[in-house]
């Protein structure tokens, strides 16, 4: 039996901190790009005078061609093999998308332009996502160490995504008028992030076979079909509560004027959990650690379900704790991809870019399939009856709550074959036997 050559293990110090900051000061404007599209697109359109049924078709094609572009985005990225430029190449589209989405010409803002604007933004933000999240991957060979290369990028995301929910209303009297300037910070954060890529260290990657050979390699490796199933059910899990949060907290906490607070202790409570799901994943491995997340996720659930009106107080400490959890959903599964990359060979962009779409389809499978079924169990928004408060308690939490427990079932009996050798840190307390 041959022995393969391994590549030598090199310790947490192989990327200095200026380059590890420099990586992941382009989490900030990634994140923040795509907040307004998700949140604040749609209202300032209709205050425009399109229609909503304008808007919505024009969301849906926009992000159908968002996410199918993310896996050739991958192949060819690995074909180059130059994440940087890669990146420098989107900065343009993003900034021009970017703006022109937020400064329509007088009459004319169509739902041609709308969709010409969000296609050029999506095409930017890919490109540049996926090569980034690759080079992350790639850029080391110790486990820890990526762990921590992904937790400072998510650390700058949530920074990202805080700063474009809160600057429209503190830029500008009216919502048009905020994003205006929002956009013109956007565009200087942008350049400054992309040019401190300049001192992050390029990789070397292998050629990527050819595109369609590419596309179907990562997805038939055994080791990253069951760890995209984990990935696939959690993120649907946790994506849920995400699309509801607002008509939750306006209808059964009866706090809408609150919701803005809620969302940014939420977040805060991610980035500052963030070294403790790196901490514990040095511990007792990443598995585990991300096992333990999706059980604080259930626990949270479970209680947010009981709650009724006026119960300010125990949803702040609710948003507080999902938020913890959150650092871990956000630290942990990347980094144990870019484990399983390592170990199965291949180019990290193929992988990163079926990652990616895995994670933008669990956004649209969450509105596309909680959305109706509140409205088919008898829930009415803003309506004060009582019973349809209780549906929409029970799919903001009961739902993610058994959806989680059902991910976490399914990394419990996966474990060893996500795990296989060495390459990802052992879970520890739960040793994972063989022929699970």
């Amino acid at each position: 039996m041959t022995l393969a050559l391994r590549t030598p293990r090199l310790p947490l110090s192989e990327i200095s901190l200026p380059a590890l900051g420099a990586y992941g000061l382009l989490g900030l404007p990634l994140a923040f790009v795509a907040l307004p599209i998700y949140v604040h697109i749609p209202k300032l359109y209709a205050d425009f005078g399109l229609s909503l049924s304008a808007i919505g078709a024009v969301l849906l094609l926009a992000r159908i061609w968002d996410a199918l572009i993310d896996p050739l985005i991958g192949v060819l990225g690995d074909r180059w093999g130059r994440r940087r430029a890669a990146i420098f190449a989107a900065v343009p589209l993003l900034a021009a998308g970017f703006l022109g989405l937020l400064h329509p010409p007088a009459g004319e803002a169509s739902a041609a332009r709308l969709l010409a604007m969000l296609l050029v933004v999506y095409l930017g933000y890919s490109l540049a996502t996926v090569n980034h999240h690759a080079w992350g991957a790639e850029l080391s060979t110790h486990a820890h160490s990526r762990t921590r290369i992904v937790a400072v990028r998510e650390a700058f995301a949530l920074l990202g995504v805080v700063l474009a929910a809160a600057l429209p209303a503190a830029l500008g009297a009216t919502l048009a008028a905020g994003l205006v300037r929002m956009s013109w910070l956007f565009v200087v954060i942008l350049l400054l992030a992309a040019a401190a890529l300049l001192i992050v260290p390029q990789v070397p990657v292998k050629a990527a076979p050819a595109v369609l050979g590419a596309l179907t390699q990562a997805l038939l490796r055994p080791r990253f079909q069951r760890l995209l199933g984990v990935f696939a059910l959690s993120g649907i899990a946790a994506a849920i509560p995400a699309s509801l949060v607002l008509f939750f907290v306006s209808d059964v906490l009866q706090a809408g004027p609150h919701a803005g607070g809620y969302l940014a202790l939420y977040f805060i409570s991610g980035a500052a959990g963030l070294p403790v799901w790196v901490w514990l994943a040095r511990r007792i491995g990443k598995l585990c650690a991300w096992g333990a997340g999706m059980a604080l996720s259930i626990l949270v659930f479970v209680w947010a379900g009981t709650l009724g009106a006026g119960d300010l107080m125990s949803f702040a400490l609710i948003c507080v704790l999902s938020g913890l959890a959150l650092g871990a959903d956000l630290a942990l599964p990347a980094s144990v991809l870019a484990d399983v990359i390592e170990r199965e060979g291949g180019g990290a962009g193929s992988y990163f870019g079926w990652w990616n779409f895995v994670a933008k389809l669990n956004l649209a499978l969450a509105a596309g399939l909680s959305l109706p079924l509140l409205s088919w169990l008898g829930y009415v928004p803003g309506s004060a009856e009582a019973q349809g408060h209780v549906v929409l308690a029970w799919v903001y939490a009961g739902v993610p709550a058994l959806l989680k427990s059902l991910a976490l079932l399914l990394l419990w009996r996966l474990r060893a074959g996500i795990e296989g050798d060495s390459v990802i840190s052992a879970c520890e307390v739960f040793p994972a036997r063989a022929g699970i």
